[in-house]
Protein backbone atom coordinates (compact mmCIF):
# COMPACT_ATOMS: atom_id res chain seq x y z
CA UNK A 1 0.00 0.00 0.00
CA UNK A 2 1.49 3.41 -0.97
CA UNK A 3 2.53 5.57 2.08
CA UNK A 4 0.56 8.33 0.58
CA UNK A 5 -2.80 6.92 1.45
CA UNK A 6 -2.45 6.16 4.81
CA UNK A 7 -4.10 8.45 7.29
CA UNK A 8 -1.55 10.19 9.42
CA UNK A 9 -4.14 12.05 11.53
CA UNK A 10 -3.99 11.18 15.56
CA UNK A 11 -6.70 9.16 16.63
CA UNK A 12 -9.55 10.95 18.65
CA UNK A 13 -8.05 10.01 21.92
CA UNK A 14 -5.07 11.54 21.59
CA UNK A 15 -6.71 15.06 20.26
CA UNK A 16 -6.45 18.06 22.11
CA UNK A 17 -8.22 21.63 22.42
CA UNK A 18 -7.37 24.26 24.47
CA UNK A 19 -5.58 23.91 28.31
CA UNK A 20 -7.89 24.24 30.86
CA UNK A 21 -6.24 26.99 32.65
CA UNK A 22 -7.62 28.35 29.02
CA UNK A 23 -11.29 27.41 29.18
CA UNK A 24 -11.45 28.52 33.15
CA UNK A 25 -10.07 31.92 31.89
CA UNK A 26 -12.49 32.10 28.95
CA UNK A 27 -15.49 30.76 31.42
CA UNK A 28 -14.47 33.00 34.32
CA UNK A 29 -13.82 36.10 31.64
CA UNK A 30 -17.33 35.52 30.43
CA UNK A 31 -19.24 35.73 33.81
CA UNK A 32 -17.40 38.29 34.95
CA UNK A 33 -18.76 40.05 31.91
CA UNK A 34 -22.39 39.12 32.32
CA UNK A 35 -22.26 40.26 35.32
CA UNK A 36 -21.18 43.78 34.79
CA UNK A 37 -24.10 43.70 32.43
CA UNK A 38 -26.71 42.83 34.42
CA UNK A 39 -25.67 45.03 36.91
CA UNK A 40 -25.49 48.25 34.45
CA UNK A 41 -27.83 47.75 32.08
CA UNK A 42 -30.19 44.79 33.19
CA UNK A 43 -29.26 42.29 30.53
CA UNK A 44 -30.59 39.47 32.38
CA UNK A 45 -33.95 41.07 33.25
CA UNK A 46 -35.98 39.88 30.12
CA UNK A 47 -33.93 36.51 30.23
CA UNK A 48 -36.20 36.05 33.92
CA UNK A 49 -39.11 37.45 33.17
CA UNK A 50 -39.25 34.39 30.25
CA UNK A 51 -38.29 32.08 32.69
CA UNK A 52 -40.92 33.15 35.27
CA UNK A 53 -43.53 32.96 32.57
CA UNK A 54 -42.65 29.67 31.26
CA UNK A 55 -41.68 28.13 34.95
CA UNK A 56 -45.14 29.07 35.96
CA UNK A 57 -47.15 26.21 35.09
CA UNK A 58 -44.19 24.16 36.54
CA UNK A 59 -44.40 25.30 39.32
CA UNK A 60 -48.46 25.50 40.14
CA UNK A 61 -47.76 21.50 39.27
CA UNK A 62 -44.89 20.63 41.60
CA UNK A 63 -46.78 22.74 44.52
CA UNK A 64 -50.50 20.92 44.05
CA UNK A 65 -49.31 17.39 46.16
CA UNK A 66 -47.94 19.68 49.31
CA UNK A 67 -51.16 22.04 48.98
CA UNK A 68 -53.22 18.56 48.65
CA UNK A 69 -51.35 17.60 51.92
CA UNK A 70 -51.53 20.80 53.82
CA UNK A 71 -55.48 20.92 52.65
CA UNK A 72 -55.88 17.83 54.51
CA UNK A 73 -53.82 18.06 57.80
CA UNK A 74 -55.46 21.63 58.33
CA UNK A 75 -58.96 20.11 57.15
CA UNK A 76 -58.20 17.19 60.08
CA UNK A 77 -56.68 19.43 62.77
CA UNK A 78 -59.49 21.84 61.90
CA UNK A 79 -62.29 19.81 62.94
CA UNK A 80 -60.93 19.54 66.82
CA UNK A 81 -59.48 23.32 66.97
CA UNK A 82 -62.70 24.15 65.50
CA UNK A 83 -64.99 22.94 68.53
CA UNK A 84 -61.99 24.93 70.90
CA UNK A 85 -62.63 27.58 69.12
CA UNK A 86 -66.25 27.74 69.86
CA UNK A 87 -66.00 27.49 73.36
CA UNK A 88 -64.01 30.29 73.69
CA UNK A 89 -65.95 31.95 71.51
CA UNK A 90 -69.07 32.01 73.65
CA UNK A 91 -66.70 33.16 76.46
CA UNK A 92 -65.29 35.77 74.92
CA UNK A 93 -68.54 37.17 73.20
CA UNK A 94 -69.66 37.56 76.60
CA UNK A 95 -66.54 39.52 77.83
CA UNK A 96 -66.69 41.81 74.30
CA UNK A 97 -70.16 42.98 74.45
CA UNK A 98 -68.82 45.06 77.68
CA UNK A 99 -65.96 46.04 75.70
CA UNK A 100 -68.07 47.14 72.73
CA UNK A 101 -70.15 49.61 74.79
CA UNK A 102 -66.90 51.38 75.81
CA UNK A 103 -65.21 51.43 72.45
CA UNK A 104 -68.36 53.18 70.75
CA UNK A 105 -68.01 55.40 72.97
CA UNK A 106 -64.47 55.89 72.51
CA UNK A 107 -65.15 55.84 68.92
CA UNK A 108 -67.66 58.92 69.11
CA UNK A 109 -65.24 60.84 71.57
CA UNK A 110 -62.61 60.50 69.15
CA UNK A 111 -64.15 61.65 66.44
CA UNK A 112 -65.45 64.66 68.09
CA UNK A 113 -61.84 65.35 69.33
CA UNK A 114 -60.60 64.69 65.09
CA UNK A 115 -63.43 67.64 64.54
CA UNK A 116 -62.37 70.26 67.11
CA UNK A 117 -58.49 69.59 66.19
CA UNK A 118 -59.08 69.56 62.33
CA UNK A 119 -57.47 66.61 62.42
CA UNK A 120 -57.15 64.90 58.72
CA UNK A 121 -58.22 61.29 58.44
CA UNK A 122 -55.38 58.27 57.22
CA UNK A 123 -54.94 57.70 54.20
CA UNK A 124 -57.14 55.34 51.90
CA UNK A 125 -54.63 52.81 50.94
CA UNK A 126 -55.74 49.93 47.87
CA UNK A 127 -54.41 46.13 48.68
CA UNK A 128 -54.90 42.76 47.21
CA UNK A 129 -54.85 39.32 48.81
CA UNK A 130 -51.72 36.96 47.82
CA UNK A 131 -51.07 33.60 48.77
CA UNK A 132 -47.12 32.40 49.66
CA UNK A 133 -46.12 29.73 46.73
CA UNK A 134 -42.63 29.43 48.06
CA UNK A 135 -39.50 30.67 49.28
CA UNK A 136 -36.67 31.92 47.33
CA UNK A 137 -33.73 29.97 46.50
CA UNK A 138 -31.27 32.22 47.31
CA UNK A 139 -29.83 31.00 50.42
CA UNK A 140 -27.63 34.52 51.24
CA UNK A 141 -31.37 36.25 51.66
CA UNK A 142 -34.39 36.10 52.74
CA UNK A 143 -37.55 36.35 50.01
CA UNK A 144 -40.59 34.56 49.67
CA UNK A 145 -42.79 34.03 45.84
CA UNK A 146 -46.06 35.08 45.83
CA UNK A 147 -48.86 34.87 43.18
CA UNK A 148 -49.61 38.20 42.03
CA UNK A 149 -47.51 39.86 39.80
CA UNK A 150 -48.18 43.16 37.17
CA UNK A 151 -51.25 41.47 35.37
CA UNK A 152 -53.03 41.80 39.01
CA UNK A 153 -51.61 45.87 39.27
CA UNK A 154 -48.68 44.76 41.94
CA UNK A 155 -46.37 47.68 41.68
CA UNK A 156 -42.31 47.63 42.49
CA UNK A 157 -41.96 48.25 45.83
CA UNK A 158 -45.16 47.45 47.14
CA UNK A 159 -45.59 46.65 51.05
CA UNK A 160 -46.69 43.20 52.37
CA UNK A 161 -48.24 43.06 55.18
CA UNK A 162 -49.87 40.50 57.55
CA UNK A 163 -52.51 40.33 60.12
CA UNK A 164 -49.99 40.71 62.67
CA UNK A 165 -47.84 43.49 61.02
CA UNK A 166 -45.45 43.70 58.29
CA UNK A 167 -43.89 41.29 56.33
CA UNK A 168 -41.21 43.08 54.15
CA UNK A 169 -41.82 44.79 50.49
CA UNK A 170 -42.25 43.35 47.02
CA UNK A 171 -38.68 44.30 45.06
CA UNK A 172 -39.21 42.16 41.90
CA UNK A 173 -42.59 41.99 39.32
CA UNK A 174 -43.06 39.40 36.76
CA UNK A 175 -46.20 38.95 34.83
CA UNK A 176 -48.07 36.40 37.53
CA UNK A 177 -45.53 36.43 39.96
CA UNK A 178 -43.50 38.43 42.50
CA UNK A 179 -40.94 37.97 45.06
CA UNK A 180 -40.86 40.05 48.25
CA UNK A 181 -38.03 40.61 50.56
CA UNK A 182 -38.41 39.98 54.41
CA UNK A 183 -38.01 42.47 56.79
CA UNK A 184 -35.57 40.21 57.88
CA UNK A 185 -33.58 40.38 55.11
CA UNK A 186 -30.26 41.92 55.59
CA UNK A 187 -30.78 44.60 52.82
CA UNK A 188 -34.39 45.60 54.55
CA UNK A 189 -34.34 48.85 56.39
CA UNK A 190 -37.90 50.18 57.80
CA UNK A 191 -38.30 53.55 59.33
CA UNK A 192 -39.96 53.39 62.69
CA UNK A 193 -41.03 55.08 65.83
CA UNK A 194 -41.40 53.79 69.14
CA UNK A 195 -45.34 53.94 70.22
CA UNK A 196 -44.34 54.81 73.96
CA UNK A 197 -41.93 57.41 74.05
CA UNK A 198 -42.20 58.66 70.12
CA UNK A 199 -38.79 58.16 69.10
CA UNK A 200 -38.08 57.84 65.36
CA UNK A 201 -35.39 55.60 64.18
CA UNK A 202 -34.76 53.29 61.53
CA UNK A 203 -35.21 49.07 61.68
CA UNK A 204 -32.92 47.10 59.49
CA UNK A 205 -32.87 43.25 58.72
CA UNK A 206 -30.49 40.61 60.97
CA UNK A 207 -30.95 37.13 59.10
CA UNK A 208 -28.40 35.64 60.94
CA UNK A 209 -30.85 35.48 63.87
CA UNK A 210 -34.41 35.86 62.02
CA UNK A 211 -34.84 38.94 64.28
CA UNK A 212 -34.58 42.95 63.28
CA UNK A 213 -31.62 45.56 64.58
CA UNK A 214 -32.45 49.06 65.62
CA UNK A 215 -29.26 50.72 64.68
CA UNK A 216 -28.08 54.42 65.64
CA UNK A 217 -29.80 55.21 68.60
CA UNK A 218 -27.78 57.21 71.35
CA UNK A 219 -26.96 54.73 74.50
CA UNK A 220 -28.78 57.06 76.72
CA UNK A 221 -32.07 57.22 74.39
CA UNK A 222 -35.40 56.39 76.07
CA UNK A 223 -36.14 52.68 75.05
CA UNK A 224 -37.40 49.72 77.15
CA UNK A 225 -37.41 46.11 76.56
CA UNK A 226 -40.94 45.62 75.29
CA UNK A 227 -41.73 48.61 73.64
CA UNK A 228 -43.93 48.63 70.49
CA UNK A 229 -42.05 49.89 67.10
CA UNK A 230 -44.59 50.85 64.21
CA UNK A 231 -43.93 52.52 60.78
CA UNK A 232 -43.67 56.13 61.13
CA UNK A 233 -44.82 56.40 57.24
CA UNK A 234 -41.80 58.69 56.52
CA UNK A 235 -40.70 56.88 53.89
CA UNK A 236 -43.70 57.64 51.37
CA UNK A 237 -44.11 53.46 51.23
CA UNK A 238 -45.37 51.85 54.30
CA UNK A 239 -48.57 53.70 55.74
CA UNK A 240 -47.87 55.31 59.23
CA UNK A 241 -48.80 52.45 62.25
CA UNK A 242 -48.35 49.40 61.48
CA UNK A 243 -46.79 47.16 63.72
CA UNK A 244 -43.04 46.12 63.34
CA UNK A 245 -41.56 44.65 65.77
CA UNK A 246 -40.36 45.11 69.77
CA UNK A 247 -37.40 45.31 71.78
CA UNK A 248 -36.06 42.01 72.91
CA UNK A 249 -32.70 42.80 74.14
CA UNK A 250 -31.19 46.26 75.03
CA UNK A 251 -27.15 46.53 75.21
CA UNK A 252 -25.61 49.81 76.30
CA UNK A 253 -22.55 49.05 77.31
CA UNK A 254 -20.78 48.93 74.59
CA UNK A 255 -17.70 50.51 72.92
CA UNK A 256 -19.87 53.02 70.89
CA UNK A 257 -21.84 55.79 71.17
CA UNK A 258 -24.94 54.02 69.92
CA UNK A 259 -26.99 51.66 72.09
CA UNK A 260 -27.20 47.79 70.50
CA UNK A 261 -30.67 46.71 70.32
CA UNK A 262 -32.11 43.61 68.88
CA UNK A 263 -35.93 43.24 67.71
CA UNK A 264 -38.31 41.24 67.34
CA UNK A 265 -40.61 40.91 63.93
CA UNK A 266 -44.36 41.17 64.90
CA UNK A 267 -44.66 38.42 62.46
CA UNK A 268 -42.76 35.12 61.41
CA UNK A 269 -42.42 34.70 57.84
CA UNK A 270 -42.31 31.00 57.80
CA UNK A 271 -45.64 30.32 59.40
CA UNK A 272 -47.61 33.22 56.82
CA UNK A 273 -49.34 31.91 54.17
CA UNK A 274 -51.84 34.68 52.91
CA UNK A 275 -50.42 38.09 53.00
CA UNK A 276 -52.04 41.76 51.71
CA UNK A 277 -50.17 43.42 49.12
CA UNK A 278 -50.65 47.31 49.87
CA UNK A 279 -50.25 50.09 47.20
CA UNK A 280 -47.39 52.81 48.30
CA UNK A 281 -48.49 55.72 50.39
CA UNK A 282 -46.50 57.82 47.46
CA UNK A 283 -48.46 57.00 44.91
CA UNK A 284 -51.68 58.70 46.39
CA UNK A 285 -50.35 61.68 47.19
CA UNK A 286 -50.59 64.89 45.14
CA UNK A 287 -47.71 65.81 42.49
CA UNK A 288 -45.32 68.80 44.23
CA UNK A 289 -46.08 72.02 43.26
CA UNK A 290 -44.72 73.14 39.65
CA UNK A 291 -41.71 75.03 39.51
CA UNK A 292 -43.18 77.60 37.74
CA UNK A 293 -45.30 78.43 41.14
CA UNK A 294 -42.62 78.22 43.65
CA UNK A 295 -41.81 81.60 44.92
CA UNK A 296 -44.39 83.16 43.97
CA UNK A 297 -45.61 85.46 46.97
CA UNK A 298 -48.82 87.62 45.49
CA UNK A 299 -51.05 86.12 42.79
CA UNK A 300 -51.15 87.73 39.66
CA UNK A 301 -54.78 88.80 40.29
CA UNK A 302 -54.53 90.51 43.16
CA UNK A 303 -51.18 92.09 41.71
CA UNK A 304 -53.58 93.45 38.70
CA UNK A 305 -56.07 94.49 41.57
CA UNK A 306 -53.89 96.63 43.16
CA UNK A 307 -52.16 98.59 40.61
CA UNK A 308 -55.04 101.01 39.99
CA UNK A 309 -55.59 101.24 43.62
CA UNK A 310 -51.64 102.55 43.90
CA UNK A 311 -52.01 104.39 40.38
CA UNK A 312 -54.99 105.98 42.16
CA UNK A 313 -53.28 107.30 44.87
CA UNK A 314 -49.99 109.01 43.61
CA UNK A 315 -50.17 112.71 43.45
CA UNK A 316 -50.12 114.67 40.28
Amino acid sequence: MPLGTLDRSPPPFFRQGPSALSQLLFFASMSVLLMAADSRVGLTTPLRTAAAVLLHPVERTLLAPVRGLASANDYLSGIAQAQQTTERARAELTRQAERSLQAEQLLQENARLRALLELRNRLSVRSRAAEVLYDAADPYTRKIIIDRGSNQGVQHGSPVIHELGVIGQVTRVYPMTSEVTLVIDENAAIPVHNVRTGLRGVAFGDPSADRMELRFVAANADVQVGDILQTSGLDGVYPPGLPVAKVGRLDRRTQSDFAKIALIPATVPDSVRHVLVLEPVGAQLPPPPAASDVGQPVHAKDAAAAKPAAKGSSKP
